[in-house]
C-alpha cells in the first residue's frame, strides 16, 4: 500500500479532527464485524456531518480516495490495508420531523434507530431490530431482510456529492434496487435520510422488535464475528435455480455441501449457508479464498453463479 503521509493532507486533518484525531496506518479490524483486515492509510472519525464533508474535501483536493465506514458490517477488508482516507462515520443524531417522519444521521446504527422509534411510539422501523450496522452502510446497500428493502421505509436521503455540494433526493432519484442504490458507483455519500413512520402502540411494537430478534438469533451465528450474508439471492429472472431448491444462496450453498467447509479459520457457518465466520485468527485473504470456493462449488454442482453481497475494500 502506497504512503501519502506528506505534511500538507496530515496538517489539513489534524486541523479538522484535532492533533490526536488522525491515526496514520491504523489497523481496521477492530471496527469490521469480521475482525479481519489491514491498516487504513489515514484514519479519522467523523462525529458530526461537517467533519465528513472536510474529510471529503481534504480528499477530493489531496487526489486520494475516501472510504467510509459505518457499523463495519458486509464488508471485507484486505489485509493489506486501505490505501485513501478512511472516516469511522459515528454521528447518531436523530430528531422527529414531524408526525410521521423522522430524521437519521448515517451514523446511526440501525439497532439505534429502532430503539428511539419503538421508545417514542412511532411505528415502521420496529421490525428491523437485530440487523447489524448503520444507517448510511443500510442506504448504500439497500438492505434487506425478511423480504422488505431499507429504501420501503425512506422518504428521503440527504447525499453529499464528488464536488462537495449536499443535496437532498427523493427515494425515487436513489436508484434503489436488490442489493444496490445509486451510491454504489457515484462516489456520493449518505449524510442522513428521513425514515416514514406512523403512530403506534409502544408495546406492540417492542413485541414485533423481540421477535425479529429472535428470529436472527434462530437463524443467524450471532455468536461469532462475520459480515452478514455474503451472497445475493439468485435472481429468478436470470438464474435457473434447480428444481426443488429453494431461490435462496444458503439454501444453494446448504445443497452443495458446503456447510462447515473451512479455509484456515474460515468457516461455512452451519447455521446459515449464506455466512461465513471467522473462528479463530482467520485471514482476509481466507475468507476471500472461502468465498470464491462456494461460489465455484454452487455453479459446479447447481449451475449458478453466486454474486457477492459483501463489499471488498482493499487491494486483494
Amino acid at each position: 500500500m502506497s504512503a501519502h503521509t506528506g505534511p500538507d493532507v496530515l496538517d489539513a486533518l489534524r486541523a479538522a479532527f484535532g492533533p490526536s484525531g488522525v491515526r496514520v496506518h491504523a489497523s481496521l479490524s477492530s471496527y469490521t464485524t469480521f475482525h479481519v483486515g489491514g491498516p487504513a492509510e489515514y484514519l479519522v472519525e467523523a462525529h458530526r456531518t461537517e467533519q465528513l464533508i472536510v474529510a471529503a474535501r481534504i480528499a477530493r483536493g489531496s487526489q486520494l480516495p475516501l472510504v467510509v465506514l459505518g457499523g463495519g458490517s458486509n464488508v471485507l477488508v484486505a489485509d493489506n490495508g486501505v490505501r485513501g482516507i478512511v472516516v469511522l462515520s459515528r454521528d447518531r443524531e436523530i430528531a422527529q420531523v414531524d408526525e410521521h417522519s423522522v430524521r437519521a444521521a448515517a451514523g446511526l446504527t440501525i439497532n439505534g434507530l429502532v430503539r428511539w422509534t419503538v421508545g417514542r411510539g412511532l411505528a415502521g422501523i420496529e421490525a428491523w431490530a437485530g440487523t447489524p450496522g448503520t444507517v448510511g452502510g443500510a442506504i448504500h446497500g439497500n438492505a434487506h431482510f425478511r423480504g422488505r428493502n431499507i429504501s420501503d421505509l425512506i422518504r428521503e436521503v440527504r447525499v453529499l456529492m464528488p464536488n462537495g455540494d449536499v443535496r437532498d433526493l427523493p427515494v425515487h432519484e436513489m436508484g434503489f434496487g436488490y442489493d444496490s442504490s445509486r451510491l454504489q458507483g457515484s462516489g456520493e455519500v449518505a449524510l442522513s435520510a428521513i425514515f416514514n413512520v406512523t403512530p403506534g402502540k409502544t408495546d406492540a411494537l417492542r413485541a414485533t422488535a423481540r421477535e425479529s430478534l429472535a428470529f436472527r438469533k434462530r437463524t443467524q451465528p450471532l455468536d461469532v464475528p462475520s459480515a452478514g450474508c455474503i451472497f445475493q439471492n439468485p435472481d429468478p429472472a436470470r438464474d435457473a435455480v434447480p428444481e426443488g431448491i429453494p431461490p435462496s444462496a444458503g439454501a444453494l450453498i446448504d445443497r452443495a455441501g458446503l456447510k462447515g467447509c473451512s479455509c484456515g479459520d474460515a468457516r461455512v457457518s452451519t447455521t446459515h449457508g449464506n455466512f461465513i465466520v471467522h473462528d479463530g485468527e482467520a485471514t482476509a485473504g481466507e475468507i476471500r479464498q472461502l468465498i470464491e470456493h462456494c461460489k465455484q462449488e454452487v455453479a459446479t454442482i447447481h449451475g449458478v453463479t453466486l454474486r457477492e453481497e459483501i463489499v471488498y475494500l482493499g487491494d486483494f
